[in-house]
């Protein structure tokens, strides 16, 4: 039976998930995850499972935690430590973010598909800018009044630069299969 044929609650969009290309380097007729050309594991894993998945999670947490924190200072429902607290976090997630920073750069040297290392580094320069603006946001908090707008904006723009990078990082893995080990269960 074809994959379409599993596939029938998605009815004619059952297509658009067996024929799609990624970053294995050819166009797909079928599932991709039945061609092994198709996958590109990293060689930044352990046990094939990839690093970089593995250590995002803790800044984005933190700096999404440290925007809540914020807003719970500026809008009085908490006291000044939500301010440290939202600094502190802060910190933790640009400290995260440099240590998740390393198994994506191998896994970006790894990358062969011209337009999936375009998209992958696309995908680097936003996080790293993330990290610049968190860094010189920790430097104004250390400067300004606490009830400063400055920082508060930066915190914003810093979360709507992950949302993107993280929509990137989404297209490297699941549609371009970037770091994605072909299953054992699947292999010849």
């Amino acid at each position: 039976m074809s994959l379409t044929g599993r596939l029938p609650l998605l009815g004619p969009m059952a297509g658009k998930f067996v024929s799609h290309s990624n970053s294995g380097g050819g166009t797909n007729d079928k599932c991709p995850f039945l061609k092994k050309e198709l996958f590109m594991s990293t060689p930044a894993s352990f046990s094939r499972h990839p690093f970089h998945p593995m250590l995002i999670p803790l800044p984005i947490g933190l700096w999404v935690f440290s925007l809540v924190s914020d807003v719970i200072f500026r809008a009085g429902w908490g006291s000044p430590v939500w301010y440290d607290v939202a600094f502190y976090t802060m910190f933790g997630g640009v400290i995260g973010a440099l240590l998740a920073a390393v198994p994506g750069l191998i896994d970006l040297l790894s990358i062969q598909n011209p337009k999936t290392k375009k998209i992958a580094i696309w995908h680097m320069v936003l996080n790293l800018t993330a990290v610049v603006v968190y860094c010189i946001n920790l430097w104004l908090r250390t400067r300004n009044d606490p009830m400063s707008n400055s920082p508060f904006l930066l915190s914003i723009a810093g979360i709507i630069l992950i949302c993107i990078s993280g929509w990137l990082g989404g297209e490297l893995v699941y549609v371009r299969c970037v770091g994605v080990d072909r299953p054992a269960d699947r292999n010849p």
